[in-house]
């Protein structure tokens, strides 16, 4: 699943829009590297998000193509 996708279903990031636009800014990381929006994001791979002052760093449980909002954080595993 592209990047800019799993931010929007795991609602990390709440538009795709707004999660491609962190990608081009350089602001989201995978793996200790930076990120396009097109990447193919899988389980494993640790994402690191700066918004603002703070910066989200997470984990990827599993990719899924839908969640519902009660879901959407069995996507993910928060590491700081």
């Amino acid at each position: 699943m592209r990047l800019d996708k799993y931010l929007k279903v795991s609602r990390l990031i709440k538009r795709r829009t707004v999660a491609n636009e962190a990608c081009d800014a350089g602001r989201v990381s995978v793996n200790g590297r930076p990120a396009r929006a097109s990447l193919d994001v899988k389980a494993g791979d640790i994402i690191e998000i700066a918004l603002g002052a703070r910066t989200v760093k997470a984990e990827v449980i599993s990719v899924n193509e839908y969640a519902t909002k009660e879901n959407a954080s069995d996507l993910y595993r928060v590491i700081e």
